[in-house]
């Protein structure tokens, strides 16, 4: 990964985007793609979509990630001046007591999620839930917290960006900051290889709510077919219990998935387009559904085909997520090498 690389993905992991929320985030994502692709366009809400114009021959493939992050929002202000807060998207109450927050006003406000102190708690407390939770910005009463905040400003966890050891990179927001880098890159390697096809990269909103920038992307852009790249779960640490474990490693490679909403047909060309290109890939089944943005484009206009392939992520919905930047270049490499080889698909339609 080069510094241009790497410093787009510093850009989109430091800038809070949760869901509802995501201008600022979308902003870094839409000005890195503006300096390739031929056309960037964005909706009312919020979705954005970048686009190399190919021949006009052959299937339009497009790579989305989703821009938003799980976070926090004001839902009241105490007479004592404490903020009372809601989930946005699946936060984890286990992880939030005795952090540091940022809640997004007109200017940001520095706050810390209470944790009663291990001596005044009883053994078998047990976690609240975030509802019964609250922030404390330091304010004594509810007109100084008023001075500060709203009710519907968001809060995000105020965790840092850290590198571990060799290509290992810790933060919160990996889900899905990381994926729409891969879109982003993606789309940068069909651009320098000129390839044929028109290709899209798109950074959708509110996927951590219901999926629901990707339903407006589906039905507007309507390609031949879609990838959408997420976090998936990497299994591969202690914490996991042997029945959660799926085999996925952290540095393992793309996580291609099969079963359901996932296209036999895309599935079998991207596998393909890995082994040609001499990537290694990694398989999880699902099942039922994949959890992400594809499980709503492949109902779109009637069908359209999708895959969900995966960034393998450590400790998702924590503030601490990992993920390995080698993954994330791999997966980039294989959504140039399917860009350029996409014009040899003859029909993404299973044969009955």
């Amino acid at each position: 990964m080069d510094a241009s690389q790497r410093e787009f993905l510093d850009d989109l992991l430091t800038t809070p985007s949760p869901s509802g929320y995501e201008t600022r985030g979308q902003r870094v994502w839409v000005d890195y793609v503006r300096e390739f692709a031929d056309d960037v366009r964005t909706d009312a809400y919020g979705n954005a979509v970048a686009v190399h114009d190919g021949s006009g021959d052959g299937p339009e493939l497009a790579f989305a990630g989703h821009a938003d992050e799980i976070g926090y929002i004001v839902r009241r202000i105490d007479d004592d001046g404490f903020v009372r807060i809601g989930s946005i998207g699946g936060a984890d109450r286990t992880v939030s007591k005795g952090q540091h927050v940022t809640i997004h006003a007109d200017e940001p406000v520095a706050g810390v999620v209470g944790q009663t102190a291990i001596h005044l708690r009883e053994d078998d407390d047990e976690f609240e839930n975030i509802e019964e939770q609250h922030v404390d910005v330091g304010a004594a009463s509810r007109d100084e917290a008023e001075s500060l905040v709203e009710v519907g400003d968001p809060v995000t966890v105020s965790s840092t960006l850290e590198d571990l050891y060799g290509t290992r990179v810790a933060a919160r927001g990996m889900d899905n900051r990381v994926g729409t880098w891969c879109a982003a890159e993606g789309l940068r390697l069909a651009v320098e290889a000129d390839v044929d096809a028109t290709v899209y990269a798109v950074s959708t909103v509110q996927e951590e709510v219901g999926l629901r920038g990707a339903r407006m992307v589906g039905f507007d852009l309507a390609p031949d077919a879609v990838v959408a790249v997420d976090v998936g779960h990497a299994t591969d640490s202690p914490d996991v219990k042997s029945e959660h474990r799926n085999g996925v490693s952290l540095g393992g490679g793309p996580v291609v998935s099969r079963g359901s909403t996932n296209h036999p047909v895309l599935v079998d060309f991207a596998r393909r387009t890995a082994e040609e290109a001499d990537i290694e890939v990694q398989l999880e089944a699902t099942g039922s559904a994949t959890g992400t943005d594809a499980d709503a484009f492949f109902t779109q206009r009637g069908g359209v085909p999708s895959l969900n392939v995966s960034v393998p992520n450590r400790y998702m919905h924590t503030p601490v997520e990992v993920v390995d930047t080698d993954d994330l270049e791999d997966i980039a490499a294989l959504f140039g090498a399917m860009a350029e080889r996409v014009g040899d698909v003859e029909s993404f339609s299973v044969d009955i």
